[in-house]
């Protein structure tokens, strides 16, 4: 296999991966600094407001259709509030996320 089909597969792989959502605690700071409540969220994306409250707590992640909704969201409202959209240091992260939503 030549370098530039190793390259391509490797292209292909990461243009197949899902956009990453920021940090559930960055989630939650972009909507307070927007002055959003869980349920302004949770009705734009079409969710339950419990859906956005584990999302934000790190215990669950949005799924299809939502989850493209959810990002475009947080990337607008990351622009608006570039402040709010930086991780603190030292904030723990979960390791891992499940499904739902």
């Amino acid at each position: 296999m030549s370098d530039s089909d190793r390259s391509q597969r490797v292209d292909a792989l990461l243009n197949g991966l899902p956009e990453a959502l920021p940090s559930p605690h960055v989630r939650a700071k972009l909507r307070l600094a927007a002055g959003l409540t869980q349920q302004d969220i949770a009705d734009a994306v079409g969710v339950k407001r419990v859906a956005v409250t584990r999302w934000e707590l790190g215990q669950t992640s949005p799924r299809r259709p939502h989850r493209e909704d959810y990002l475009r969201l947080l990337k607008g409202l990351a622009e608006r509030f570039p402040e709010a959209a930086k991780a603190d240091e030292g904030m723990p992260t979960p390791a891992s996320e499940g499904g739902s939503g």
